[in-house]
């Protein structure tokens, strides 16, 4: 313990006596220890942001569309299909236990007006249990019921992107009679905010009513555009998705062996597909940034070989009088051991301020985990003893008499 202290102590005095150069010579490391951390806390917050976002749709919620089709040699646009009916609702409603909730989807773009203002905005519509399943909380007044779906009653609720366009912020709107195109609709709800999705869509800039209003008065079509399922729990969200395949297939009365005419998609797996790019992002990043670690350790090994070069006549002095070769490569091991680990020290604090002002000034979404600081720092610390090796061995090896002869 106490040559190890000594040793310490030489290798401190050592790199004091050269201020400027043992400063220079860290700041390779502290600067790729920062970056490694910066680089790695926005990819990880960007991860969680896109994670947090999906499952603010609703982490229950399983979407079916039709599948688009070969007319003629081309894929045709799924918007134009057929495939999905009344029927498949049903079918899903008797034959998949995994399923909680179940309503038809319905979409059409067009101007909301009231009086003199108008917006362009998308109205959808569903059933009873569309806000429920998509996760959407009602901030005033009502949802519409059974009866109103049934009746095709001309009642919506309104996002608060709708209500400002049209009304002003802050406004109460419930009760009050808007147009979409030229179908006059009583607002019965309001909507809380819920911002923008892992798409960049707003989603307040919407208007939604029961789906037999939608799909008789605005679309006069008799084929459904889409189905959205909320699953009883997270955990049989897959099973739910097997249920509403074979249901489909059933009601489609499609073969074993023909592809499926309609497409089913689960948050899970936009989850996953969103964590995987994320997860080879901030690999990509942290390599990215990993690279001026690499550049820092090169940087101690050069300027090791060159204190080597300097100290020749100490280091034949000290084998003179007795030193063994495992305490000089001790010696020169221990001053770039000390330079990285106090590199990567400080690199982590500037780490963490650097991730600090990008939050405050980009408004980034940053997120800085235990496992990036002690991968930078240790790889930080390997670095320094890998290449502060051969500098060491190569003090270690020098003639004592050559030594003491060198100019």
């Amino acid at each position: 313990m106490t040559k190890l202290l000594q040793l310490l102590r030489i290798a401190l005095l050592a790199l004091i006596r050269n201020k400027t150069r043992t400063f220079l010579t860290m700041l390779g490391m502290i600067i790729g220890v920062a970056s490694v951390i910066t680089m790695l806390a926005i990819g990880q917050g960007s991860r969680e942001s896109i994670q947090s976002k999906v499952s603010g749709m609703g982490t229950n919620l399983i979407m079916i569309s039709p599948a688009s089709q070969m007319a003629g040699g081309v894929r045709m646009d799924n918007s134009s299909s057929q495939n999905i009916t009344m029927d498949d609702v049903e079918a899903i409603e008797e034959k998949c236990p995994s399923v909680d909730k179940v309503s038809p989807e319905f979409r059409s773009s067009g101007q909301a007006i009231y009086e003199n203002n108008n917006a362009p905005t998308t109205i959808y519509g569903g059933s009873q249990y569309y806000c429920d399943i998509k996760s959407l909380t009602l901030d005033e007044g009502r949802m519409f019921n059974a009866s109103e779906v049934k009746k095709a009653a001309k009642v919506c609720v309104i996002g608060q992107t709708v209500i400002t366009n049209l009304f002003g912020e802050n406004a109460s709107v419930v009760g009050k009679l808007i147009r979409f195109n030229s179908i006059p609709f009583r607002i019965i709800g309001t909507l809380e905010s819920k911002g923008e999705n892992s798409f960049g869509q707003d989603q307040d800039d919407v208007l939604i009513a029961p789906y037999t209003t939608v799909q008789k008065r605005l679309l006069a079509i008799s084929h459904v555009q889409g189905i959205v399922c909320s699953a009883t729990s997270t955990e049989t969200s897959a099973a739910a998705t097997e249920e509403i395949n074979s249901a489909i297939r059933k009601t489609h009365r499609l073969k074993d062996d023909e592809e499926s005419d309609f497409d089913v998609r689960s948050q899970e797996e936009l989850i996953s597909t969103f964590s995987s790019i994320s997860n080879v992002l901030t690999i990509l990043l942290g390599a990215i940034a990993g690279i001026s670690l690499l550049v820092g350790g090169i940087g101690i090994m050069n300027i090791m070989f060159v204190s080597v070069t300097e100290r020749t006549r100490e280091i034949g002095l000290r084998m003179a009088i007795g030193a063994p070769e495992s305490i000089i490569m001790a010696q020169f091991l221990s001053e770039s051991t000390i330079l990285s680990v106090l590199g990567g020290i400080i690199g982590i604090l500037l780490g963490y301020a650097a991730t600090a002002i990008i939050t405050a000034l980009f408004s980034w979404p940053t997120s800085i985990t235990i496992w990036s600081v002690a991968l930078s720092f240790g790889v930080c610390a390997v670095l320094g003893i890998f290449f502060g090796w051969s500098p060491a061995r190569k003090a270690a090896s020098l003639n004592p008499i050559e030594a003491l002869r060198y100019e």
